[in-house]
């Protein structure tokens, strides 16, 4: 499982630019595949986002970005990745206490039945759960007695809205939103570590996409990302976009979920 190490080194959050990365990510496949089965689940889905204060659009934009909606589980063995990566990775000391969840989930029954594949990270199902997080928040949602991540689709959006609620996710704002800014912005002010009022970036001359002014919530706070450098796409970012960087630290997902989750959202209404 030399090719586990390799991987580690080689994310695609870390290798590829902005641009790249939603080309792959992002994709009008993606896109369309993710406000057919929106609609196709509509029902359960809004029942779900009720109950947990997760957007609807959110679930599968998570669903869809972790796993292509189910279609890409992975097939490494996760206790032998786990163990390859506890042994000579990175973070060794984590992967070690979650090669441990994942050999009691087994002994407990809650993994379906022979070798568990998944992840080169050891990332499990439809969400793509490492195992702790798989104890800690996975839920069964239609009531059958099992938490079932890999092909109960009950089961699966329950745990999505289930492990974002405990995030902190606030279903009365949103992601964030692309933006324009002017020729003379200075890039300094961006990133995560700067962090104002819209009204202030309305002030700085950042402006929605099509010239308008910014939303008038002059409370709301937010990070101004260019994650291209100034040449590229701008985002205004709220405090959703750093409860998924809580599910995953990378900029380049967090966006990623929000452009797919806007995506899908006509599908929803």
């Amino acid at each position: 499982l030399a090719f586990v190490l390799r991987a580690q080194q080689r994310q695609p959050e870390t290798t590829l630019t902005w641009e790249q990365y939603r080309k792959r990510v992002v994709s009008f496949d993606r896109q369309l595949r993710g406000r057919e089965l929106a609609a196709e689940h509509a029902d359960e889905l809004r029942k779900v986002a009720d109950q947990y204060g997760v957007q609807a659009r959110f679930i599968v934009a998570f669903w869809g970005i972790e796993s292509d909606y189910g279609r890409n589980l992975g097939d490494v063995p996760v206790a032998a990745a786990l163990a390859t990566i506890a042994h000579g990775g990175r973070r060794q000391a984590y992967f070690r206490r979650e090669l441990l969840e994942l050999l009691r989930s087994i002994d407990a029954g809650h993994t379906p039945p022979g070798t568990v594949t998944g992840s080169w990270a050891g990332a499990l199902g439809q969400c793509q759960f490492m195992p702790s997080n798989y104890r800690r928040h996975a839920v069964d949602g239609d009531g059958d007695g099992r938490r079932d991540i890999w092909g109960n689709k009950s089961d699966i959006f329950a745990s999505i809205a289930n492990f974002l609620a405990k995030l902190g996710w606030n279903d009365e704002q949103t992601w964030g939103r692309a933006v324009r800014i002017p020729a003379d912005f200075d890039p300094r002010l961006a990133g995560l570590d700067v962090r104002m009022k819209l009204a202030r970036w309305q002030d700085l001359g950042v402006r929605r996409l099509d010239g308008r002014n910014l939303p008038r919530r002059k409370d709301l706070w937010s990070n101004l990302l260019l994650p291209d450098g100034r040449s590229g796409e701008a985002f205004l970012v709220y405090d959703d976009f750093h409860t998924t960087m809580r599910w995953n630290r990378s900029t380049h997902f967090a966006l990623a979920v929000g452009i797919l989750a806007d995506a899908i959202a006509p599908a929803l209404k």
